[in-house]
């Protein structure tokens, strides 16, 4: 079996997969998922150029839309999801929007992404706009769904990224700055969760922590944005406001507590007392 797609291509090296042991089976995908984080390192400079654009997107006020279906719809809105709480930027600033809707991220919602007026629709709805960035997601960058997103965002001249397995898929051919680790046929021949969704999820945490760093989020390595929602994020913020504000653990939250909780703020008035 053959295909033009390399996300569909089946991999000559495992095709006795099913006759070999655990621990022959697990060293197989270990040491393909090197191959796909290695893969990922061939792409930094496009990585390089999208970050600037999602920088330049969230700083003007636009807002980042991670789209796709399936797992790529999935990896995108944890993306989403985790910027919030880790760097304090408000929720709507970067979004996802994924085939299927919300039941889509639990389970499989089969025929959705074969539909690319949806994604198109839902962008709208959200008042997608000239000044925002829109990231399609693909492993085969071939998915209906993810390319009515990017088409809907061509309407309105917003930006367009892809992060796709194949360089000559429409996604990879379409966007602005394409994104295309190369990771080469499955293990398990089209399971894309497996290399293409470890590819994605290295890319989308890589793009998401570097904007942030450049965004001011981010004081050397400390977030200095976190929402301290938890015991344990609480006491990260204390941390933090002792690092930097260079008090003791009483100060620190003595003065988280006059601030909220804003452990930035924090450091910022420890600085101006000393």
């Amino acid at each position: 079996m053959s295909s033009r797609r390399p996300t569909e291509a089946v991999h000559a090296e495992t095709r006795d997969l099913d006759q070999r042991s655990v621990s022959e089976i697990l060293e197989a995908i270990h040491a393909e998922d090197r191959a796909a984080l290695d893969a990922v390192g061939e792409v930094l400079p496009a990585m390089t150029q999208a970050v600037d654009v999602l920088v330049c997107a969230l700083a003007g006020g636009g807002r980042w839309f991670n789209v796709g279906a399936g797992t790529s719809g999935r990896l995108g809105t944890l993306d989403a999801a985790e910027i919030p709480p880790t760097f304090g930027l408000p929720a709507g600033r970067v979004q996802s929007v994924v085939a299927g809707g919300a039941r889509a991220l639990t389970r499989a919602v089969e025929g959705a992404e074969d539909d690319p007026q949806a994604g198109a629709w839902e962008l709208r709805e959200r008042g997608l706009a000239n000044g925002d960035a829109v990231l399609g997601i693909s492993a085969s960058g071939w998915t209906p769904f993810t390319l009515g997103c990017l088409e809907a965002a061509h309407e309105v001249g917003a930006r367009t990224l892809a992060l796709t397995c194949d360089p000559r898929s429409p996604l990879a051919e379409g966007a602005e700055i394409a994104i295309v680790p190369e990771v080469g046929p499955e293990v398990i021949a089209g399971s894309t969760r497996m290399k293409g969704g470890l590819a994605q999820k290295a890319v989308l945490n890589m793009l998401s922590s570097a904007v942030m760093v450049k965004l001011g989020y981010v004081s050397g390595n400390l977030m200095t944005h976190l929402a301290p929602a938890s015991e344990k994020l609480r006491r990260r913020a204390e941390r933090i406001v002792m690092e930097l504000g260079g008090v003791g653990r009483r100060e620190a939250e003595r003065l988280l507590e006059e601030t909220g909780g804003d452990a930035h703020e924090a450091v910022e008035r420890a600085l101006r007392d000393a």
